[in-house]
């Protein structure tokens, strides 16, 4: 890694490195949220993660997955995953603008299941959480989800919480980057907000995008006079 470059020039990916420089970043058990604004840096972490691990950078298994042309950052390269000898193997990787890469990529597997791609975006995330997340066969493992909520109605979001609760109670870890409160609201969920302070772990309701959420619901007319004079 070179100080300064990037994507070491963005503060949360420069905290990362501090700390688990010396000491090494241990993820907490069960569901870890990464939330801040856009260019925070989560999906870049994220993205690093889990190609670290050895998912495919477009989002996919650890069979495998689709890949397009390579955007990106060398964050992977610098990383190193250290886990038990006995933890599963099994991973999964949820990158929300690129999944047709996958969905392309699965349909051209021999017996290849029914495909993703007539579905509409939220349905096809819907269907991947039964057939690739939540499911009783994936007992364990990691799963990165990058911004599932991009593609999700505020049902399908309550759905994906529920389902988070039953994959960490089977054991699988989660490291999600999310704009959702409601995603964010998972109850024993550890919450990572990134910001220009780096990285820092906080409670749901001192959470800046909570504040701004319940602000604008209250009395939307304050937001839209500014924005729209």
């Amino acid at each position: 890694m070179q100080p300064g470059a990037w994507p070491a020039s963005i503060p949360a990916v420069a905290h990362f490195f501090d700390v688990a420089g010396r000491d090494g970043w241990e993820f907490a058990p069960g569901v870890t949220f990464l939330v801040g604004e856009n260019g925070s840096g989560k999906s870049t972490l994220i993205e690093g993660i889990a190609e670290a691990y050895g998912l495919p950078a477009e989002g996919g298994s650890s069979n495998g997955g689709g890949e397009t042309r390579r955007t990106e950052s060398p964050l992977s390269e610098w990383l190193r995953i250290e886990r038990s000898p006995r933890a599963p193997r099994w991973g999964f990787f949820l990158r929300a603008e690129t999944m047709h890469s996958y969905y392309s990529w699965r349909d051209d597997l021999p017996d290849a299941p029914p495909s993703l791609h007539p579905m509409s975006h939220g349905e096809s995330f819907n269907a991947l959480l039964d057939e690739a997340l939540d499911h009783p066969q994936y007992v364990a493992g990691l799963a990165c989800l990058d911004e599932p909520e991009a593609a999700l109605s505020f049902s399908s979001t309550l759905r994906w919480l529920a389902s988070l609760d039953r994959m960490r109670s089977r054991g699988t870890q989660v490291i999600c980057a999310t704009h959702s409160p409601v995603l964010a609201a998972l109850p024993g969920a550890t919450i990572l907000e990134l910001g220009e302070w780096g990285i820092r772990e906080s409670a749901w309701e001192d959470l800046v995008v909570v504040r701004l959420h319940r602000n604008f619901l209250d009395a939307p007319q304050r937001f839209l006079r500014h924005l729209l004079d």
